[in-house]
């Protein structure tokens, strides 16, 4: 390894552009610069800098280098503050849910709990894989579909999966004819597909619901506009949002929405499954009353 202090040097005269006023960030002469810089090119057996006029320029291999030691700065930084933080009035709390929980559920229902509880400090981490962690990383709360989330974990049921179409008013009143569930086959389908999302749920698709309910979707007439497919569902129920079609709605998920009249059902029938569930994971010894508290918080809320 070069040595950290010529690799900081290095670093900070790549990001002013300047030996000098890299110099005066990290509180040392301009020769002290120019010396650790020297010595990184002589253990790389590279040059780092042009010089361009007054200012320094990285060449093709100091912008490699840069790139590297400055995410490695970073990454640094964020686990020695992670480590060194410990406050003192406010418990810290962590959250672990997939971005479509986050974006659809946490989000409108957290700031209430904020509200009652300034003694709590949340800190969300979303993700797609419940299963491998970031290490160091021990959520507090997590809202997944695992059974299982190791040793330490209190599980709570949630709720099953719920699953209709759902849409804008705006859109059902362009096309009326999606109140059937062969008009419904036939219009614009805006499909959840499965990639990168393992473990997140089942994966439920447009044939797998329409022919729960006896539709075949191979019946689509020619004229249908083609299948949009996308694993982000954040992007899927945007698109719903702006009038560009319709999509399988996770009631836990999109209820909201429909109690606010931005969405609409527009057909009733639902598909539930009932050989799955939605579980809270609490870790309660390691931090028992705030996780008490977060966890009456969720479970109340879905009870309703």
């Amino acid at each position: 390894m070069p040595s950290l202090r010529a690799v900081k040097a290095f670093v900070a005269a790549a990001k002013y552009q300047s030996f000098t006023r890299a110099a005066e960030a990290l509180c040392v002469s301009q020769a002290a610069i120019s010396r650790q810089v020297r010595e990184l090119e002589t253990y790389l057996s590279a040059r780092l800098f042009e010089r361009v006029g007054r200012t320094v320029e990285l060449t093709p291999a100091g912008s490699v280098f840069f790139e590297a030691s400055q995410l490695s700065f970073v990454n640094i930084a964020q686990a020695a503050e992670r480590i060194r933080r410990t406050p003192q009035e406010k418990q810290v709390l962590t959250i672990c849910c997939s971005p479509a929980f986050s974006a659809f559920w946490l989000s409108q229902h957290i700031n209430a709990f904020r509200a009652d509880n300034p003694d709590i400090e949340l800190s969300l981490i979303t993700t797609q894989n419940f299963q491998t962690r970031e290490p160091g990383v021990e959520p507090d709360v997590i809202i997944s579909k695992f059974a299982n989330m190791g040793e330490g974990y209190t599980l709570y049921p949630l709720c099953h999966d719920v699953i209709y179409p759902v849409c804008t008013p705006e859109y059902l009143r362009q096309h009326p004819g999606i109140d059937t569930l062969e008009g419904l086959r036939n219009s614009a389908l805006l499909e959840l597909s499965p990639y990168g999302r393992a473990g997140v749920a089942e994966h439920v698709d447009w044939r797998v619901w329409l022919a729960f309910h006896n539709v075949d979707i191979d019946g689509r007439g020619a004229e249908s506009p083609p299948l949009f497919h996308a694993n982000d569902y954040s992007l899927i129920i945007n698109m719903v949002l702006a009038n560009q079609g319709i999509a399988l709605g996770w009631n836990q998920l999109v209820a909201g929405l429909v109690e606010q009249g931005r969405l609409i059902r527009p057909v009733g029938e639902q598909m539930t499954l009932r050989n799955s569930l939605h579980y809270l994971a609490c870790r309660e010894k390691d931090n028992h009353d705030t996780c008490v508290r977060v966890r009456d918080w969720i479970l109340s809320e879905f009870a309703r």
